[in-house]
């Protein structure tokens, strides 16, 4: 979603990785519409998208799709968000996971279905999955950098205990997946029905070594300043964005269900959304006129695929509707830029 935010720390730590592999600096900000002035403080928010082009960029300069990926399992996370800092600080791993839950939005913006946390814990008999509740869209870079992280933070911190045991990941092999093996060291399932990451049982009751409960609150109070302030800055229309957004493919949003999600009454819902000057229709339409725009510009999926991702019973209807936000094709849009 265009208006999604996340860390500046984590474009800051990317795109030097990237440079340190060979792309040039100046290029990759262009590209990505961020100065060093927007990435001088880490907690800054800079937009998703603009983390994205960066990604991107950088991938095309150095002709290396598993550049993320790398990226992810060669830094530390302290190094870049305050959530670092906490999860180090935390008293066990359960622990440290309710912590990552409670403090994500600092990281980044992601809408998850339900109000459900983003990470959670499964017990099936003798093993232990750690589940990824973000939407599965299709995106292999989000979901293997996600998994990437938790795995180079045992095996630097806690190497005599490997933390991950198998993978599933509901996306198909990505252009890298020949080098899958030397990165997670783990069995693979491709095109799985869920993104999970087995891990290994001993964790849920091992101490963490580094578990500080005075330097743990001084991290957290910071954070929830910041969470705070994120606060004092939405509006109900960005909530229902939010909401929207994971199901956005269904075509019909239901009203009823996403004011429930946001613990009002539909009345009140569409009391506030009009206190803001919009209607929930108007939010829906142009949430899809900006959701089409990226998808188009990033050139990874077709028209008719955008159109299933926006809902879209059919692909002439999308069309149409393009057509009334742009005056233009789908097409004849791509050609122009």
């Amino acid at each position: 979603m265009s208006d999604q935010t996340m860390a500046a720390g984590f474009a800051t730590a990317f795109l030097d990785y990237a440079v340190a592999e060979g792309a040039p600096r100046d290029g990759l900000l262009a590209a990505s519409g961020l100065t060093e002035a927007d990435l001088a403080d880490q907690d800054t928010r800079i937009p998703v998208a603009a983390y994205q082009s960066l990604i991107a960029s950088g991938i095309e300069a150095t002709g290396d799709t598993s550049l993320l990926l790398r990226h992810v399992l060669e830094t530390r996370l302290d190094t870049m968000s305050i959530v670092g800092q906490i999860v180090h600080t935390s008293a066990s791993f359960p622990h440290s996971l309710s912590q990552l839950n409670r403090y994500a939005r600092l990281m980044a913006d992601v809408a998850i279905p339900g109000g459900r946390d983003r990470f959670e814990l499964e017990r099936k008999g003798d093993t232990v999955w750690l589940v990824d509740n973000r939407p599965c869209d299709g995106n292999w870079m989000a979901t293997e950098a996600s998994f990437a992280r938790f795995i180079s933070e045992f095996r630097r911190s806690a190497p005599e205990h490997p933390f991950e045991q198998a993978l599933e990941v509901t996306y198909a092999p990505p252009p890298h997946a020949n080098r899958y093996p030397e990165f997670f060291r783990v069995p693979i399932t491709f095109r799985a029905v869920r993104n999970a990451l087995r891990i290994n049982p001993v964790w849920l009751d091992e101490a963490f070594e580094g578990g500080k409960e005075y330097v743990f609150g001084v991290f957290t109070r910071h954070a929830d300043a910041l969470l705070a302030e994120l606060a004092t800055n939405d509006t109900v229309r960005a909530a229902v964005e939010t909401r929207m957004l994971s199901d956005l493919h269904e075509g019909t949003l239901s009203m009823d269900r996403i004011a429930r999600d946001l613990g009002m009454s539909r009345q009140t819902l569409y009391r506030r959304l009009k206190d803001e000057g919009v209607t929930f229709a108007q939010v829906h339409d142009d949430l899809r006129r900006r959701m089409a725009m990226d998808y188009l510009s990033a050139r990874k999926v077709s028209v008719g695929e955008t159109a299933y991702l926006l809902g879209f019973s059919e692909a002439s209807a999308f069309v149409r509707a393009f057509r009334r936000w742009t005056g233009s094709s789908p097409t004849g849009w791509l050609a122009e830029r």
